[in-house]
C-alpha cells in the first residue's frame, strides 16, 4: 500500500471529480482543470462539464495543462521526503491523426503481404487497448469501421490470423447499434457479414470464436427481415455448436440470442431445429444455468416449438417436457411465463396420450395449477396455464395433482 503523504496536498492540486492530486491534468474548453482519466471517464456518459453543466463536444480533445503538471511535479520533488511520490511525465494521449493513419495503412495494405497488413492491425489493437478514449477515438474516426469490416469480410477465406486481430479490435469497440445498422444497412453486406463471421465460428481459436459469437449477436438484431428470413443452415449449425461447447458465459449468451432473434419464421425455425437446437437446449436447462441464460433457453424453445418440427423433438427427448416444466415457478416470472408457452404449444398440437400422462407424472400439470391461481404472475401468463390445464382436463381430472376445487372448474 502507498504510504500516506505527511503534507497537506494544495487544493488546486486535486482534481474536482476525484479528490485526488492530478497526474495528468487536462482543460476542458469551459477552462475547468482536471485529471485526464477522471474527466475522460465522466464524459463517457455524460456530456457536460462536472463544474460549469457546461456542455462539451463529443470530439473534444481536452488540452493537457503542461504548466500546472509542472508544478505538481516541482511540488511532489520538493516533498519526497515527506512520503510525496514523484509524479511522472505522462505519455502523450493519442490523437485522431495517428489513428487516421493506421486506418489508411490497413486499407491500403489489404492487397498487399498478410504480414504488412497484420503488423497495422496490431499497431491499432494496442492503440485500442490502451484506455476507452482510444476506443471511442478508433470507433469516431470516419470509414475506421467500415475499414476494419472490409478486412474482416475479405480475409475471412485466406488469413485467420487477419480475422483474428480484426474480431478483436471491432470487439473492444462494443460499437452502438446506429454503427452497426449503418454498415449493414446501407453497404448491403449484411450476409457477406454474417458468413464472415460463420467462418470465424468454424475455427478452433476459442477468442476469436467468442468475439465472432457477439458480433453476429448485434449484427443480426439489426438486420431486416428480408435479411434474416434467407440465413444459410450453416448460421444455426455454428450456433447451436457453440452452445453445446460452451465456450464463455458471454459467447453461450450471444448464441441464444441469435437464436431468440432470427426464428420468429417457420423456415429459420426449421433449420435451427435440424441443426439440433432443442436437445442441446433441453440438455442446458438440464445443467442448470443462471437466470439470464435460462430465460433464453426457454425463450428459443418457445420459438422453436412454434414449428411441428420443434415440438417432436422436444417431446422425443426423454427429459424434455419434464425440463421445461421444471424452470417454471423457479427462476424467475420471465422463465415462467416462457416455459408456460412452450407447455401450451406441445399440450396443444404435440399432446399423445403418452404425453398427457407424462406431464402429470413428471408434476407439470401441478405446476400448471400452481400458476393459473398465483397473482404473482401475468394475467396472460395466468390465462395461457389455464388454457393448458382446459385443454386436456378430462385426462387429468384424476390426477392427485389437480386439486378437488381445480377438478370443479374443469369437469369431464
Amino acid at each position: 500500500m502507498e504510504e500516506e503523504p505527511k503534507v497537506e496536498v494544495p487544493c488546486y492540486f486535486l482534481c474536482p471529480i476525484s479528490l485526488h492530486m492530478m497526474r495528468d491534468p487536462v482543460t476542458l474548453p469551459t477552462g475547468i482543470t482536471y485529471d485526464r482519466d477522471g474527466i475522460e471517464r465522466w464524459l463517457l456518459t455524460a456530456g457536460a462539464c462536472p463544474l460549469t453543466k457546461q456542455p462539451v463536444p463529443a470530439d473534444c480533445d481536452p488540452t493537457p495543462n503542461h504548466t500546472l503538471r509542472r508544478l505538481i511535479q516541482s511540488w511532489c520533488a520538493l516533498h519526497a521526503a515527506d512520503g510525496v511520490q514523484r509524479v511522472a511525465t505522462p505519455k502523450p494521449p493519442t490523437d485522431r491523426a495517428r489513428v487516421a493513419s493506421l486506418v489508411s495503412r490497413i486499407g491500403a495494405n489489404l492487397t498487399s503481404t498478410p504480414q504488412e497488413l497484420l503488423a497495422a492491425l496490431r499497431e491499432l489493437r494496442d492503440v485500442a487497448s490502451e484506455s476507452e478514449r482510444n476506443r471511442k477515438l478508433v470507433a469516431a474516426v470516419p470509414r475506421a469501421v467500415d475499414t476494419l469490416v472490409g478486412v474482416f469480410v475479405i480475409a475471412s477465406a485466406t488469413s485467420a490470423a487477419v480475422c483474428d486481430e480484426v474480431l478483436e479490435i471491432i470487439s473492444s469497440l462494443e460499437l452502438s447499434e446506429k454503427c452497426l445498422l449503418a454498415r449493414v444497412i446501407e453497404t448491403n453486406e449484411a450476409l457477406s457479414l454474417v458468413d464472415a463471421l460463420v467462418s470465424a465460428l468454424q475455427r478452433s481459436n476459442t477468442a476469436s470464436r467468442a468475439h465472432a459469437a457477439l458480433l453476429l449477436q448485434n449484427v443480426t438484431a439489426v438486420m431486416s427481415t428480408n435479411s434474416l428470413v434467407p440465413l444459410p443452415e450453416q448460421v444455426f449449425g455454428e450456433v447451436v455448436q457453440l452452445i453445446r461447447d460452451k465456450v464463455s458465459r458471454a459467447a453461450t449468451k450471444a448464441a441464444l440470442h441469435v437464436l431468440v432473434g432470427t426464428t420468429p419464421w417457420g423456415r429459420n425455425r426449421v433449420k435451427a431445429v435440424d441443426a439440433g437446437a432443442v436437445p442441446v437446449l433441453v440438455d442446458m436447462l438440464l445443467d442448470g444455468p443462471e437466470r439470464r441464460a435460462c430465460e433464453l433457453a426457454l425463450g428459443a424453445l418457445d420459438r422453436l416449438c412454434g414449428c411441428a418440427e420443434g415440438r417432436a423433438e422436444l417431446v422425443a427427448h426423454g427429459a424434455g417436457v419434464a425440463a421445461v416444466g421444471r424452470k417454471a415457478l423457479r427462476v424467475s416470472d420471465v422463465a415462467t411465463d416462457k416455459a408456460v408457452r412452450v407447455l401450451r404449444s406441445v399440450a396443444r398440437h404435440a399432446a399423445t396420450t403418452a404425453v398427457v400422462q407424462e406431464m402429470a407424472q413428471t408434476g407439470v400439470v401441478g405446476t400448471l395449477c400452481v400458476v393459473a391461481q398465483s397473482e404473482q404472475y401475468g394475467e396472460r401468463t395466468r390465462e395461457r396455464a389455464r388454457e393448458t390445464l382446459r385443454l386436456h382436463a378430462r385426462a387429468w381430472r384424476s390426477s392427485p395433482c389437480l386439486h378437488q376445487h381445480l377438478q370443479a372448474m374443469y369437469p369431464c
